[in-house]
């Protein structure tokens, strides 16, 4: 309300200004005049304050505020996108960005299965499903063959590949060098 206040009085005086005959021609001020006094009024320091108070109003946020929908296709026209996906890609070859990024999607997931757990339907259904004499069969039968045996492979080689893994091998090589550094320091002083 108080930057309207000031605002309000700005506003009457260009107003005002603007419709006033000017001295030297008599004539009105055109319409340059005009906006270039608006503009040296807002770049002054009562000006810029006035237009802060009136953006930092509750209603004016609101009214600021995008629309969700703009923001959501934004985002997605910026993912699907092809620099967007060269980005990805760059952004994942990188150990650490890609170990933060499956640590932060890794807590949501237990979230998921943790809240998923919680629900009584949800575990009478997984009771039920485990219990099934058939499902039993199907669990040894495909234990026993080759193809699961290549798929355990190929999920031993997925983990080595995993970002997490990366980095919790890395980490581990770092520290177990130091430590085989240290103890040949120690050995050659002794």
């Amino acid at each position: 309300m108080k930057t309207i206040k000031l605002l309000l009085p700005v506003l009457l005086l260009a107003l005002i200004t603007g419709c006033a005959p000017t001295e030297s021609s008599g004539e009105q001020m055109d319409y340059e005049e005009t906006k270039k006094m608006m503009v040296d009024i807002l770049k002054t320091d009562e000006g810029k304050k006035a237009i802060q108070d009136l953006i930092n109003e509750d209603e004016i946020k609101e009214s600021l505020i995008m629309d969700q929908t703009v923001v959501s296709e934004t985002i997605e026209k910026t993912l699907t996108s092809e620099k967007g996906t060269e980005f990805w890609k760059k952004s994942f070859d990188d150990p650490k960005f890609a170990e933060s990024m499956a640590k932060s999607m890794k807590t949501e997931n237990e979230k998921l299965l943790k809240d998923l757990m919680k629900d009584p339907e949800y575990r009478t259904m997984m009771i039920d499903v485990l219990k099934d004499p058939e499902l039993e069969k199907e669990v040894v039968n495909t234990l026993k063959s080759n193809e699961y045996r290549k798929h355990m492979q190929s999920v031993i080689t997925e983990t080595f590949d995993s970002p997490l893994f990366k980095a919790k091998l890395q980490d581990l090589i770092i520290k177990s060098s130091t430590e085989i550094s240290k103890e040949q320091e120690k050995e050659k002083s002794e």
